[in-house]
C-alpha cells in the first residue's frame, strides 16, 4: 500500500503561557499513526537550558586561571630565589633605592629609584638569581618617594624578610600615601589564600593590613 505523510501545522491560541504548537502527524498503513507536538516554550527553554550550561562553563575557566595565576606565583617563588634576595640581585646590577618587588609573569620584578631620580625595573629569574633584563622608566614621583623613605631605616629588602614569618612574599611595595606610610607585603600559601601586611618603615614591625580584614 502506499504511505501517505500529512503534516498540520496548528496554531494553539489559548495554550498556557502562550505559543504556538505545532503537530507533526505520520501516518503509514491506515492504522499506524504517530503523532508528535512540539511548543515554542519548549524550543525556548532549551536554548535558555543550553546558554546558561555555556555561561558556567565560562565561569568555571575564569575560576580554573584564577587558580592557576595564584599557583604559578607560589611554585615561583618556592623556586628557590625569594622577594629579599631578588632585591639583593637587582640592586647589584642597579645601585640605587628599591621601592617595590612583585612576583610576575613568571619572574621579578623590581623598581629602582637610581641616583639623579631615574626610575629602574629589573627583572629577575626566580629560579637562579640572574637579571634576565632591564629598563628606564619615566615615572615623576621621585620627591614623594624619597620624603616617605627619609629616616627610614627599614629597606624593602628588611621588610620582604620580615613578612616572610607569615608565608611565602610575592609582592612588597612602598605605601607613600598620608600619614600611615610604610612598606606593603602580600604573601600567598600553597592552597591560593592571599593576606596583606604592612611592615613598619622603622622598626620592621609586621601586622595584618587593615583594609585585608
Amino acid at each position: 500500500m502506499k504511505r501517505n505523510i500529512v503534516i498540520a501545522v496548528v496554531t494553539a491560541a489559548a495554550l498556557v503561557g502562550g505559543g504556538t504548537a505545532t503537530a507533526l502527524a505520520v501516518a503509514g498503513d491506515d492504522d499506524d499513526t504517530t503523532s508528535v507536538t512540539r511548543t515554542d516554550d519548549d524550543r525556548d527553554d532549551r536554548g535558555e537550558d543550553r546558554s546558561d550550561d555555556r555561561d558556567d562553563r565560562a565561569e568555571d575557566r575564569s575560576d580554573d586561571r584564577d587558580g592557576d595565576d595564584d599557583d604559578g606565583a607560589v611554585r615561583a617563588a618556592a623556586g628557590g630565589v625569594t622577594a629579599a634576595e631578588a632585591i639583593t640581585a637587582a640592586l647589584k646590577h642597579t645601585p640605587g633605592t628599591a621601592v617595590s618587588a612583585e612576583l610576575d609573569d613568571g619572574s621579578w620584578e623590581v623598581d629602582v629609584l637610581a641616583e639623579g631620580d631615574t626610575w629602574h625595573t629589573v627583572r629577575i629569574a626566580p629560579d637562579s638569581g640572574k637579571v634576565l633584563g632591564a629598563q628606564k622608566d619615566d615615572e615623576d614621583d621621585a620627591a614623594e618617594v624619597r620624603a616617605a623613605l627619609k629616616g627610614a631605616s627599614v629597606t624593602a629588602e628588611d621588610a620582604a624578610k620580615a613578612a616572610a614569618a607569615k608565608g611565602t612574599v610575592v609582592s612588597v611595595d612602598l605605601d607613600d600615601d598620608g600619614d600611615d606610610r610604610g612598606w606593603e607585603a602580600e604573601t600567598r600559601a600553597s592552597g591560593g589564600d592571599e593576606r596583606d601586611w604592612s611592615v613598619g618603615l622603622t622598626t620592621a614591625s609586621v601586622t595584618a593590613d587593615r583594609d585585608d580584614d
